[in-house]
C-alpha cells in the first residue's frame, strides 16, 4: 500500500518509482523502524489516538515482524517504495486496517532520521569498541618494545634516536582521540526528532520527551523544522569515521614501510599477507594497504554528503534520501576493515636488531652535540652551528657523526669533551629524554599506563552506553 496518492489521479512512472525507491538500501533500519514505531505507538495510546487494547495488538505485531525479519521470514518486495512501507504492508497483512493506525501522528520525515539516529548510535559503538581493540594491540605491541631503539624521521629522513615503543604508542594516542570524538557525538547528538512530524510538530503526539527516553535519548529537539533537516549529526560520523579511516591509512603505509626489503623491520603473519599470481616469492602486507586505499572513499562519503548539504532550503527535501548510502558505505567499511587490521597489528613482529644497527645512521646524533654545548651555557643558535660544522667533518671522512674521535670533536669546539660521550649514542640520547611524553624507557612506559588507563576509560563508557542500548531496543 503506498504511503501517499489520494490527491492524484494515477501513479507515479515507472521510471519515478525507480528513481524514488530506497528500500534496497534503507531496508537496514528496518529494525530500529520498528522499534520507533513501538515508541510512537505508546504515545498515540497516552494520547488516546489508539485504544490500549489496539495499542497492544499492534506492539504485540510489530514484535512479531521483529522476530521474522531476523529469521528472514519477512521482507520487502518489489512494490515497497522504502522500509517503511514494507513494515507498514507487513502489519496491514496481519492485522487489516488497524495496521494503518501507526501512522497517525509521524511523518516519514520525523519516522527516518529517528530511524537513522538510532543506526547510527548503534553501529558507531560497534566502531568503537573495534578501534579500542586497535588500541589495545598497539599498547600491547608499545609494551613488548618499549626498550627497542629505533631511527626516528621526519621527512622520512632520520632525524633521532627513539624508543620504537613510543613509536607504536603513538598510534593509540590518535585512536583514542577517535573514541572521545565518538563519545562527543553520542553527547551532541541524544536528541529525538520523533515528534516533529512532516515539520510543524504533531497534534496528535502532545509529549515526545515520553518517547524520546522510551527510545533513550535525554530530550527532543526545541524545532521541529530542525528536528526534520538536521543532518549535521551524519555529517559529523561521516567525518569521525573519516578521521579514523586517515588514521589507519598513516598505520597501513607504516607497516607497508617497514616490511618492504629496504627496511626489513617488520614482518606481517601470513594470515595477514597474500602472495602474487605470478610471482612465488612475494608476500604483499596487502592489509596494510587496503587499509591506506580505503581512507579514500571514507573522505569521498563526507564530502559528497556536504556538497548535497549545503545548498537545501527550508525543513525536509527528498535530497536527503542521499544521507544514507554515504554512511552505510562507511560503516560497513571500516566494520570489514577493522578485524583484519587489529590481526595485523597483534601478529607482527619487529627486527629489533637491525632498529638498532640503524638508529644512530644518517648523522641523527648531531642534536645531542647541539644539546650538550647548550647545557655548557653556549647559545642554541651557536650550538646548532657548531653541531652542523661536526657533520660537515664526519661527512668529509665518510663517518658518522658520533664516530668523530674526541680529538675531532674538540677541534671544532673545546667544549666537546670526551663527557659528550654520555649522549653520543643512540641509548644516550634515548635515556635523556625522560620528561613526560618523551622517548626514554622511563617515559615510555609511564605513558603506556597511562594509555591502558585512558583505554579502560573509554571502554567502560561504550559498554554502558551498548549495553543502555541493547536495553531500548528490546521490545
Amino acid at each position: 500500500m503506498a504511503l501517499w496518492g489520494g490527491r492524484f489521479a494515477s501513479g507515479p512512472a515507472d521510471s519515478v518509482a525507480a528513481l524514488s525507491r530506497s528500500v534496497d538500501f534503507d531496508w537496514r533500519l528496518v529494525q530500529y523502524d520498528i522499534r520507533v514505531n513501538v515508541a510512537h505507538v505508546h504515545g498515540l495510546e497516552r494520547s488516546g489516538v489508539i485504544n490500549s487494547q489496539d495499542g497492544e495488538k499492534i506492539v504485540s505485531t510489530l514484535a512479531e515482524l521483529s522476530r521474522e525479519i531476523a529469521g528472514g521470514l519477512f521482507s520487502y518486495n518489489g512494490e515497497d517504495e522504502d522500509v517503511h512501507s514494507a513494515v507498514e504492508r507487513g502489519l496491514i497483512a496481519k492485522l487489516g486496517s488497524l495496521g494503518g493506525a501507526v501512522r497517525a501522528g509521524r511523518s516519514r520525515n520525523d519516522l527516518v532520521v529517528t530511524d537513522f539516529k538510532l543506526y547510527l548510535i548503534d553501529h558507531i559503538l560497534e566502531i568503537g569498541s573495534l578501534v579500542g581493540e586497535l588500541v589495545s594491540a598497539f599498547n600491547d605491541l608499545a609494551e613488548k618494545y618499549s626498550e627497542a631503539v629505533a631511527p626516528g624521521f621526519t621527512h622520512l629522513q632520520h632525524a633521532q634516536p627513539i624508543s620504537f615503543g613510543h613509536e607504536l604508542a603513538k598510534h593509540s594516542h590518535a585512536l583514542l582521540r577517535d573514541i572521545d570524538r565518538i563519545a562527543d557525538w553520542l553527547t551532541r547528538n541524544d536528541f529525538s526528532p520523533l515528534g516533529a512530524g512532516a515539520l510543524a510538530g504533531s497534534s496528535l503526539q502532545p509529549d515526545p520527551e515520553v518517547t524520546a527516553r522510551e527510545l533513550g535519548f535525554s530530550d527532543v529537539h526545541r524545532n521541529s523544522i530542525d528536528a526534520v533537516s538536521d543532518r549535521d549529526f551524519v555529517a559529523e560520523a561521516l567525518f569521525i569515521l573519516s578521521v579514523i579511516g586517515v588514521h589507519l591509512s598513516r598505520i597501513g603505509e607504516e607497516f607497508t614501510l617497514w616490511s618492504s626489503t629496504e627496511f626489513g623491520w617488520a614482518k606481517i603473519d601470513d594470515a595477514y599477507s597474500t602472495g602474487s599470481s605470478i610471482m612465488p616469492q612475494k608476500k604483499n602486507p596487502d592489509i596494510a594497504e587496503l587499509a591506506r586505499g580505503k581512507s579514500g572513499r571514507l573522505i569521498g562519503n563526507l564530502t559528497g554528503l556536504l556538497v548535497t548539504l549545503k545548498g537545501l532550503p527550508f525543513a525536509y527535501n527528498r535530497d536527503l534520501q542521499e544521507d544514507k548510502e554515504p554512511v552505510f558505505d562507511s560503516v560497513e567499511t571500516l566494520l570489514i576493515l577493522l578485524p583484519a587490521l587489529i590481526g595485523m597489528v597483534a601478529t607482527t613482529t619487529f627486527n629489533t636488531e637491525k632498529m638498532e644497527a640503524s638508529a644512530a645512521a644518517g648523522h641523527s646524533l648531531a642534536t645531542e652535540i647541539a644539546d650538550f654545548l647548550a647545557r655548557a651555557g653556549v647559545p642554541f643558535a651557536h650550538a646548532h652551528e657548531i653541531a652542523g660544522k661536526c657533520v660537515r667533518v664526519a661527512e668529509e671522512k665518510g663517518i658518522e657523526v658520533h664516530e668523530l674521535s674526541n680529538d675531532e670533536l674538540q677541534a671544532t669546539d673545546p667544549l666537546l669533551t670526551e663527557k659528550i660521550r654520555a649522549v653520543l649514542s643512540a641509548h644516550g640520547a634515548i635515556a635523556s629524554r625522560s620528561a613526560v611524553g618523551a622517548t626514554s624507557i622511563a617515559s615510555v612506559a609511564r605513558q603506556i599506563s597511562h594509555l591502558r588507563v585512558e583505554h579502560e576509560r573509554s571502554q567502560a563508557l561504550l559498554v554502558t552506553r551498548r549495553n543502555a542500548f541493547t536495553e531500548m531496543m528490546t521490545i
